[in-house]
């Protein structure tokens, strides 16, 4: 009732105070606790670390609930809460991370992230202190100056992806490798309509590390309504009036697994089935959108067409 009250910017900055303060003081607490896991590396420092790193998760909960006017979630039915979860998702906006770790339902959802993000305050030293794999990708030129950087980035996400076995985890993977705009959408020249070409390495490295210990793979597309074009400042005003996620399930049996660096033929496999979940994913986006901008009276005959 009081949402309907006050206005939309009042709700939309009282939730960005929210998210900032709870990143804060619980980023602080992990990092604290990761240092002191560093030098005493004792199991109930762990626990403690991912009790507070659940406090964050809840509290981001809490904020998309401030700002938001509807917040739809679709499940399925084979998830369950102490599961082990590989996630892979479109990427549009840095609230995504926000989006994704508020769904209580998901196992402690640890990210996969840009190396350059172990940097930042609170999120990026809190990431670090959680164990989450940063990615540093050697460009061709560089590994031809220095071969030892080949093969580097595996080595790392495989070690990451080790300390996930002790909890049950939802690791999460942004697939694009990067937010979606249209500039990069046109640069890549994307054969998908409304995502980015998928990077698969990132997610056959982690298959390979945690295969035998995932119940499956879980496939989220994510959709922003909003009253305006940048996600993060329409939030900040208010003006995100639908945040809606879809979660598919893949079970371990329908995925091709193998060695990913070292194996063309299953390299040129797994590209060709991560395309195949991206082309799924990009149907699924613009059914969602022609359910928004068809007439009533055409729409059931313009999704049954895709």
């Amino acid at each position: 009732m009081l949402k309907q009250i006050l206005p939309k910017w009042f709700l939309g900055l009282s939730a960005s105070a929210w998210l900032l303060v709870n990143t804060f003081v619980c980023g602080l607490l992990v990092l604290l606790l990761g240092i002191v896991k560093l030098l005493i590396p004792l199991k109930f420092i762990s626990t403690a670390l991912h009790f507070f790193y659940g406090m964050w998760c809840k509290g981001n909960h809490i904020g998309l609930r401030i700002a938001s006017d509807k917040i739809q979630v679709r499940l399925p039915k084979e998830l369950h809460a102490q599961g082990w979860y590989l996630l892979i998702s479109n990427h549009l906006s840095w609230l995504d991370i926000v989006v994704l770790s508020a769904m209580e339902v998901l196992p402690a959802p640890k990210f996969f992230l840009k190396d350059e993000l172990k940097y930042i305050p609170f999120i990026g030293t809190g990431a670090w202190a959680m164990g989450m794999p940063f990615m540093k990708r050697a460009s061709k030129a560089q590994i031809a100056k220095n071969p030892k950087l080949k093969g580097m980035d595996v080595e790392r996400t495989k070690s990451s992806c080790r300390n996930f076995r002790d909890h049950p985890t939802t690791v999460i993977n942004f697939v694009e490798g990067t937010r979606h705009t249209k500039a990069k959408h046109q640069r890549q020249q994307s054969p998908f309509k409304h995502l980015l070409k998928p990077k698969a390495g990132g997610v056959a490295f982690a298959l390979e590390v945690l295969s035998d210990q995932l119940d499956g793979m879980l496939n989220a597309t994510l959709v922003y309504e909003l009253d305006g074009e940048h996600i993060c400042r329409s939030f900040m005003l208010g003006r995100v009036n639908t945040i809606d996620i879809k979660i598919d399930y893949i079970a371990m049996a329908d995925i091709p697994l193998g060695n990913y660096q070292s194996d063309k033929a299953y390299r040129v496999q797994f590209q060709a089935f991560m395309n195949t979940v991206w082309q799924r994913k990009d149907s699924q986006l613009e059914a969602h959108w022609l359910r928004r901008s068809a007439p009533e009276d055409t729409l059931s005959e313009e999704i049954k067409q895709l």
